[in-house]
């Protein structure tokens, strides 16, 4: 009998090279955030995949980029605290360039410091060449000693079940961490910040939506007059500039009712439960420049 096998798996590479897509494509469902902009990702989430044989554990992590803030800068320390504790490193790049990148060398330079498997992943496949797809695999295994090399379309879910065997063929032997049923450790809470984030991230301005910060302040589980459940939320989003409230809110505030509208949908469908959301905005003047990851949550 196959010995079952479990572990923890990196996501690591440059904004936009498709992770959270491809974390979204792995797991089944949507627990990261996935849109146009970069940095999109703020911190470690986790995906689990439970397979016959093997516990597959995901953590995403924030795009590797030019830190300019606090902020940005504790997020780049994120990404590469996270890979120090995997078992697997995917390095997820983007298929479409046709070199490797400064910021792609840059992060080839920190796996030289890992004694994990570390897994390239040629994302977005089906958008170039043959041709281009093999001479990036050639300059890729000039540069670093990958286990493996596999190109995929996280987009349009292809070779991904390749992928998941060379994971499991690298992993650990060892017993499940989470149960069968389980598939992200973000709490409800934290799903709803999430989407409500993206929602953010969609429909605001290019200047707007990476100085923004969703919190939770209440979730209460509450009855129907016809006795069915319904989640009452309360959430505050935070941004850097009264001129940024005015472009959330909206014209006697449509805005902020389209944001809120596409997240109760899509947080109705996410949690199975109906929801009453009731949504503030907030001016926390220069918080990126202030605070890093971990203190976004005291925010008041």
């Amino acid at each position: 009998m196959e010995q079952f096998k479990s572990g923890f798996v990196s996501l690591i590479g440059r904004t936009n090279a498709g992770k959270s897509t491809l974390l979204n494509a792995l797991i089944g469902e949507n627990i990261a955030i996935v849109t146009s902009k970069p940095q999109t990702t703020r911190t470690a989430i986790k995906g689990i995949v439970n397979r016959t044989n093997s516990q597959i554990i995901f953590m995403d992590t924030p795009g590797i980029h030019r830190a300019k803030t606090k902020f940005n800068q504790s997020m780049l320390t994120t990404a590469y605290h996270t890979i120090q504790d995997a078992d697997v490193i995917l390095f997820i790049v983007d298929a479409g360039y046709a070199k490797i990148s400064e910021d792609s060398q840059k992060i080839i330079e920190k796996l030289k410091e890992q004694n994990s498997p570390v897994i390239l992943v040629l994302n977005k496949m089906d958008e170039v060449k043959k041709e281009q797809i093999l001479h990036l695999m050639d300059l890729y295994r000039q540069a670093y000693p990958f286990a493996s090399i596999i190109p995929i379309s996280a987009k349009k879910k292809k070779n991904l079940e390749n992928l998941l065997e060379e994971i499991e063929k690298n992993l650990p032997n060892g017993q499940p961490y989470y149960d069968q049923d389980e598939y992200t450790d973000q709490t409800e809470r934290q799903l709803v910040e999430e989407v409500v984030r993206e929602k953010c991230l969609k429909l605001l301005n290019d200047e707007v939506p990476h100085g923004i910060y969703v919190k939770v302040e209440e979730m209460k589980l509450k009855k129907m007059k016809n006795g069915k459940d319904f989640y009452d939320i309360q959430l505050v989003i935070y941004c850097e500039r009264n001129s940024h409230k005015g472009i959330i809110i909206g014209k006697n505030g449509s805005m902020l009712k389209k944001i809120a509208s596409y997240a109760r949908e899509k947080i109705e469908a996410m949690l199975g439960i109906k929801v009453n959301m009731r949504v503030w905005v907030k001016v926390s003047e220069d918080w990126k420049k202030k605070l890093n990851v971990d203190q976004m949550n005291q925010l008041s």
